[in-house]
């Protein structure tokens, strides 16, 4: 079991602390930065919005995001397509 440490991650201008496993830490940081730069994006294009508004369209966007990765790696209606074409060879080949 990996120990757990502290640390400070900056989201939209406030820290928070987390305890994390040292291999989560990379992945957190990173998580954060994009935030940060989505945010930054917002605010270049968006003046007259505040934070909470720049927080809310980065979040929708993220998750818009982990949505089409989830669809993608459903495997689900693949395998159901295979049967299917399993069961028609298996047909075709008890005729030949």
């Amino acid at each position: 079991m990996e120990d757990k440490f502290t640390i400070r991650v900056n989201v939209a201008d406030r820290y928070y602390p987390l305890k994390i496993t040292r291999s989560d830490e990379e992945t957190i940081r990173r998580a954060a930065r994009l935030i940060n730069e989505k945010i930054l994006q917002y605010k270049q294009r968006y003046v007259e919005k505040d934070l909470q508004d720049f927080l809310a369209m980065a979040a929708l966007q993220f998750v818009v995001k982990l949505m089409d990765c989830e669809e993608k790696q459903d495997v689900a209606p693949i395998m159901e397509d295979i049967e299917a074409l399993n069961k028609e060879l298996d047909e075709y080949l008890k005729n030949v």
